[in-house]
């Protein structure tokens, strides 16, 4: 069987319960069908960069599939007749990654490298304190 990683977007207005339900569906859909489903990641509500269908925001799912083809022609003809569904992607995959995916991997803000090369780029100021080399305001 064919490996697939496959994303799909769910309106902005329904809840994270519905979106666990929509995948639940889906999987059962798969198995059925003579599929397998491994790793399922629900990345949460995101903004969308242009709007779709309405929507500016959607939540995003991600799903490790093990299938035939056939079962995922009909887990998408189904999608595309679900309402929640704004998009979904189905990528064939040679193997599935290990671990959580680039989207779960939060990166320390101190981890990134600095634009500047590590450089105080705030000149020397001096300890001015109190701001006491100000003259006073009239």
């Amino acid at each position: 069987m064919a490996l697939y990683e496959h994303v799909f977007l769910a309106r902005q207005d329904i809840t994270a319960q519905q979106v666990d339900g929509l995948v639940e569906q889906y999987k059962a859909l798969l198995e059925e069908n003579g599929g397998k489903v491994g790793r399922i990641e629900n990345w949460g509500l995101k903004s969308l960069t242009y709007r779709i269908k309405k929507n500016r925001k959607a939540h995003y799912a991600l799903m490790d599939i093990e299938a035939p083809a056939a079962a995922i022609h009909e887990m998408e003809r189904q999608m595309r007749i679900n309402e929640d569904i704004l998009r979904y992607m189905t990528i064939k995959v040679d193997a599935h990654e290990e671990g959580p995916s680039a989207m779960m991997q939060k990166r320390d803000r101190d981890d990134r490298p600095r634009r500047d090369g590590g450089r105080d780029n705030r000149g020397d100021r001096g300890d001015r304190g109190d701001r006491g080399d100000r003259r006073p305001r009239s």
